[in-house]
């Protein structure tokens, strides 16, 4: 059964904190070998369930500490039907791992959840394609069909909402958002941004929400922005303007390099937790509104703590 389905509370505009780089954690300090960057592939034996408990378990216990929220957001950004048959999985295998990682948000929640820190479980999914590079891309009917299959799943789990991430083109968000539509889920299109503040397929933050809001009747619960430092997109987002109050969420990068830069890069590049801190609690300064706050990749615990200390103080 779902607890906030209906009422999602980051809309109150209460802070919210999520997790960090979950496969760059995975990968780079934990020494697993993820296929195609599939985490989900972890919950296909007990070690891994448990390990993915352990690191969310962690995050939940900060948000807990600071009588803040928290996002669950489920391991299954690669638990697609193209990504999934890459490593292997049928579609059958899919569904089954998509409800397992619900599952195991809901043992998070019943241990970690508390009455001043609400958990929300999010069913995270990624783009068709790369997370860096919009390639063949699809058109708004195709983006439909292909995620309503993963979304559909979504919907008979304890899901509160789908969360859309690393999407490089609005196509593809509009797709994710009338499939989440006619499934009943709400839903959560983050945009990702190169050094320029623009989409990989060459639209302004602001151009691809203001299309996708005509285009679905404004069915996105919210925006948000990740896979980006927190300097690619600052002077992009514009006081005042009515678009960037349905930005709600940022997950940004540790590390200020390009997406083809971190492509090629054999280090995690996990920057100054400090002075991503600093530069969130700049953020929220400048645009009060902003309430779910995490990281992405090469972010961890410290990161998200350094948010949470450094915005909190703020409030």
């Amino acid at each position: 059964m779902t607890k906030y389905r209906t009422s999602l509370p980051q809309l109150n505009g209460d802070i919210f904190l999520t997790d960090g780089g979950l496969e760059t954690t995975l990968i780079f300090k934990d020494g697993y070998e993820l296929p195609e960057f599939a985490a989900f592939d972890l919950l296909k034996s007990k070690e891994g369930h448990d390990k993915l408990y352990k690191y969310f378990s962690r995050y939940a216990a900060i948000a807990r500490d600071h009588d803040v929220g928290f996002v669950l957001e489920s391991a299954t950004w690669r638990a697609s039907l193209d990504w999934g048959e890459k490593i292997g999985y049928t579609k059958e295998d899919l569904a089954g791992v998509n409800h397992k990682a619900i599952k195991l948000l809901q043992e998070v929640r019943n241990d970690y959840e508390s009455e001043n820190s609400k958990m929300v479980i999010s069913a995270c999914m990624g783009p068709r394609g790369d997370g860096y590079n919009p390639g063949d891309m699809m058109n708004e009917a195709e983006a439909e069909r292909y995620h309503t299959t993963q979304i559909r799943t979504f919907a008979e789990t304890a899901a509160d909402f789908v969360s859309a991430f690393t999407i490089t083109y609005a196509e593809e968000a509009i797709g994710l958002a009338r499939a989440a539509k006619s499934s009943d889920m709400p839903v959560v299109i983050s945009f990702t941004v190169e050094t320029d503040g623009k989409l990989p397929s060459g639209k302004t933050l602001k151009e691809a929400v203001e299309i996708v809001d005509k285009a679905t009747d404004k069915t996105p619960a919210y925006y948000m922005i990740n896979c980006a430092h927190p300097t690619h997109f600052e002077n992009a987002l514009v006081s005042g303007e009515s678009w960037v109050q349905r930005i709600r969420g940022i997950r940004g990068n540790a590390s200020t390099k390009s997406h083809a830069e971190l492509d090629e890069s054999e280090e995690l590049d996990d920057g100054n937790p400090v002075e991503l801190g600093f530069q969130y609690k700049a953020l929220k300064s400048m645009f009060p509104h902003l309430n779910v706050l995490g990281g992405c990749c090469g972010t961890d615990h410290r990161h998200v703590e350094e948010i949470a200390r450094h915005v909190l103080a703020e409030n």
